[in-house]
């Protein structure tokens, strides 16, 4: 489905990327759709945290006081780090309506290059481009996890079928990556009803044994999770980077904020997802304690009654399945963030609804989930196994955000540096002990987000640069346009009918593409346009702030169209839109002049060898400009060029 068009007069009324709230029962469809996309994560966390904290091996010992250590930190965590840090804080740092690392690093003002506050601003945001490399390491790890976790339930009932649970696995997430260009409306409306009833049973199935073992309820005093941690030193240390998967998925909830808004996303907290998550968590301690190897082998399978597993089983995949949603569609989210604020290559973005245009589809990026998420069921061929993975990839992005959001709190919300930095300390004294515990896992499988992370890092910081070193050689040899203006003037060329746009990245020089025009066809049109595409730091950018017309003589025009970091240049309905300034242009009788650079990589420029082949590579393979900006295929003129590098 393609993006509605929008109306040509009046006010876009889409200044968010959420889509708005205008009654309770608008509050209750959003919610019900939030469900399968935002609390899929943490929603089927239960199918693997404890079990992991009571791990043969490296867990904690099944006794009384450990069972009630760890519940407490799990429901502190909950609260510490869902509830106060995300749902309260975090989520207020939205950028008209948009969230994630990127929306973060779009609120940071620039600085001077040449003050120290310079500096610190441009590691911050490294910092937070690292942070995004570990989201999309997060979102390879999540459905593989989450699909294995569910699909080893199949052992708990027999151990005959353990042989068939990597390839059910791999048969449920191909299935989950060719629904996605259904959109994020439709997977979540398909989604919401499904995860109603999954938080629905896992509270009747924690509910009974709770009420068995009611003494489980006093884990709610922080002192218990305190004095676990005291007691065990090194191997709570070891524990606490268990407990951390009880919070996954907190990173993207706050990603996928644009596709719901905050309202929708707390409401179904508070109402179904928190209760439900406490119960099961409690009644899985309470199961525990009620003896048996079973239960300490698969906590979560072990509340249901042996005649209900199979039903249990495959509920507990549908959720799975619904899970991976909220890192696949944050991941999309992420992309386009990042290709207009120009660290990514230009992707391929499918608009979902006409509603909301947070919610998009991005081809390129759903494929490469979908071979990095087989190729890791594949390899790693349990969910354990990925357990210390999904950990660190999680704490470090937890971290970063906490970072980033100090600078936010300063320069958007006004705060003091004590206010900000007592908030952002509380947050990383919460954080940096995550993180810590999951950095002793780096051999048992976290190096995996960190190569990921660094591989998707370098790629965002190379296409940066190498744009920025392009810009530079494409600078030498310019002319001004203030001298070139005056020449056309004097010489006078032969006018042809109909409208010249030129492609441009500085409206005060020629561009290269329009010389070279010049230069061979010794004519230019009757109406020659320097178009200028800009991408502000907002998800959106309000229809009548769209273009800004101005005219410097004998027909010929500058125009600025600017468009938000959550939009799709549409070049052609920012020319429609030129009308309004007093500047027609006939879409039929428009030609468009692209320049197309050819990179040599054996220029002067500082950038590594092996950073201009990766630079070079990305280049010929981004999605071509005339799909990019919207320009019809059989009005654009291509222009080539050598450019060193």
């Amino acid at each position: 489905m393609t993006e509605t068009p929008l109306p040509d007069n009046g006010v876009d009324d889409l200044d968010d990327a959420a889509p708005r709230i205008t009654s309770r029962r608008d509050l209750v469809t959003l919610s019900l759709a939030a469900l399968g996309v935002v609390y899929g994560d943490i929603g089927t966390s239960p199918l693997y945290t404890i079990r992991e904290c009571f791990l043969p091996g490296h867990g904690a010992e099944p006794t009384p006081a450990n069972v009630l250590g760890v519940l407490s930190l799990v429901f502190w965590s909950l609260a510490l780090v869902v509830v106060l840090k995300y749902l309260v804080f975090v989520m207020r740092a939205d950028n008209r309506g948009e969230g994630g690392i990127m929306a973060l690093i779009a609120l940071i003002s620039p600085a001077p290059d040449g003050d120290g506050r310079g500096r610190r601003r441009r590691w911050l945001i490294l910092l937070g481009l690292f942070g995004t490399a570990l989201l999309f390491a997060d979102g390879m790890i999540t459905p593989v996890i989450t699909v294995l976790g569910a699909v080893e339930g199949l052992e708990a009932a027999t151990p005959v079928l353990r042989p068939f649970v990597v390839p059910i696995s791999l048969g449920i997430l191909v299935a989950l990556f060719l629904v996605q260009k259904r959109g994020t409306a439709r997977v979540g409306a398909m989604f919401g009803p499904a995860m109603v009833l999954w938080f629905v049973m896992i509270a009747a199935l924690g509910l009974p044994w709770v009420l068995r073992h009611p003494e489980v309820l006093a884990a709610v005093a922080p002192w218990h999770g305190i004095g676990f941690l005291l007691s065990h030193r090194l191997h709570g240390l070891f524990v606490l980077g268990a407990v951390v998967l009880c919070f996954t998925g907190t990173e993207a909830l706050y990603a996928d904020m644009g596709h719901f808004g905050p309202r929708p996303i707390r409401f179904a907290w508070s109402a179904l997802v928190c209760p439900c998550l406490l119960l099961n968590y409690f009644g899985q301690g309470a199961v525990i304690l009620g003896g048996g190897a079973r239960a300490v082998a698969n906590p979560f399978f072990a509340l249901a009654p042996e005649g209900l597993l199979y039903p249990v089983v495959a509920i507990a995949t549908a959720a799975a399945v619904i899970a991976s949603q909220a890192l696949i569609s944050g991941a999309f989210s992420l992309a386009q963030q990042a290709m207009q604020l120009g660290y990514s290559p230009r992707l391929d973005v499918v608009y979902t609804s006409s509603l909301a245009r947070g919610q998009i589809y991005v081809p390129e990026i759903n494929g490469l989930l979908l071979i990095a998420c087989c190729a890791l069921t594949v390899v790693f061929r349990s969910s354990s196994s990925l357990a210390a993975a999904y950990g660190l990839a999680v704490t470090g992005t937890m971290t970063i955000t906490s970072l980033l959001l100090h600078a936010v709190a300063r320069e958007r919300w006004g705060w003091s540096r004590a206010r900000a930095g007592a908030l952002v300390g509380l947050f990383l004294c919460i954080d940096l002990p995550f993180f810590a515990a999951n950095l002793v896992k780096i051999t048992h499988g976290g190096w995996l987000p960190l190569v990921v992370g660094g591989a998707v890092f370098a790629v965002l910081v190379t296409w940066k640069q190498g744009r920025e070193l392009l810009a530079e050689q494409m600078k030498q040899g310019m002319v001004a346009l203030d001298r070139f203006l005056p020449s056309l003037r004097l010489e006078r060329p032969h006018r042809v009918a109909g409208t010249a746009v030129f492609m441009t990245s500085n409206l005060d020089v020629v561009p290269p593409v329009l010389l070279h025009h010049f230069k061979h066809n010794k004519v230019l049109h009757e109406k020659v346009i320097l178009l200028y595409v800009l991408t502000e730091r907002v998800p959106v950018v309000p229809l009548e702030e769209r273009v800004e017309v101005r005219g410097l003589g004998d027909e010929v025009y500058s125009v600025i169209a600017r468009f938000g970091f959550m939009e799709t240049p549409d070049v052609p309905r920012a020319l429609k839109q030129c009308r309004t300034q007093g500047l027609r242009v006939k879409l039929g009788d428009t030609s468009y002049y692209l320049g197309r650079e050819t990179l040599l990589t054996t220029g002067t420029s500082g950038m590594p060898q092996w950073r201009k082949s990766l630079f070079a590579y990305l280049s010929r393979n981004a999605r071509p400009a005339t799909a990019f900006f919207g320009l019809p295929p059989n009005r654009v003129v291509e222009l080539g060029m050598q450019v060193r590098l």
